[in-house]
């Protein structure tokens, strides 16, 4: 099987226009991995039709005012914000109930240039990826990041909130990995999450996690519900 940077060298590797998931507080960053679990009868649609093309759809947030209070809106008018994340389909399970659990893998973060009016349930975006090439090269960035720092701040949080975390996978893995994979499960609001996706590049997306740990140890939160698990 065909690594993903194998298969996305650049922006013109990847449609240009595509279907968005409009779902708050949900990011994808490049080389990680977001599972889904698809139920409403639009975004079934969608994924049947991404299966039987390019595998490929966007995850964007929905923007801020309105119906972004809503986990994913209904409205097909509702804003979006302006950055988020192309991904592929991975992984692919129908269950008998009639949802599909599927695992997007992502490719490279676009800016929404305008919405196509299509008869489809669900939203389709013409996006750029121009202003994110190099979110296509593997490991961009990985030398400039403080890990120590960053594996600091996720010891602090953890123990702050009485969490385990298995050390050895975490050594083990590689610096964009878990730069990525720690911004799309920390359990930020949509605002936050929106900051780690635009952050230009991978020692500035770290250093946001260290300042946001941080300032969630001095404000004492211990929200039981943490998707650091």
């Amino acid at each position: 099987m065909r690594k993903l940077s194998e298969r996305y060298r650049g922006p013109a590797d990847v449609p240009q226009r595509i279907p968005v998931f409009p779902l708050s507080r949900a990011i994808l960053l490049p080389r990680a991995t977001l599972p889904l679990n698809i139920f409403e009868a639009r975004y079934l649609q969608m994924v049947e039709d991404v299966m039987s093309t390019s595998r490929v759809l966007g995850m964007v947030q929905p923007a801020s005012g309105g119906e972004e209070e809503q986990e994913s809106p209904a409205s097909r008018t509702a804003p979006l914000r302006r950055v988020g994340c192309a991904g592929r389909i991975t992984s692919y399970e129908e269950l008998d109930d009639g949802r599909f659990l599927v695992s997007l893998s992502g490719i490279a973060r676009f800016d929404v240039v305008d919405e196509m009016e299509l008869a489809k349930p669900y939203r389709v975006c013409t996006v750029s990826y121009e202003r994110f090439v190099g979110d296509f090269t593997p490991g961009a960035g990985e030398d400039e990041v403080d890990r120590e720092a960053l594996l600091g701040a996720l010891k602090a949080f953890l123990q702050a909130r009485e969490l385990k975390v298995d050390w050895a996978a975490v050594g083990k893995t590689p610096t964009e990995a878990l730069v990525n994979s720690l911004a799309m499960v920390s359990p930020y609001g949509s605002e936050e999450k929106q900051a780690l996706i635009e952050a230009p590049d991978l020692k500035t997306r770290a250093e946001i996690l260290v300042a946001l740990a941080e300032m969630e140890i001095k404000a004492g939160s211990r929200d039981p519900g943490s998707t650091l698990q």
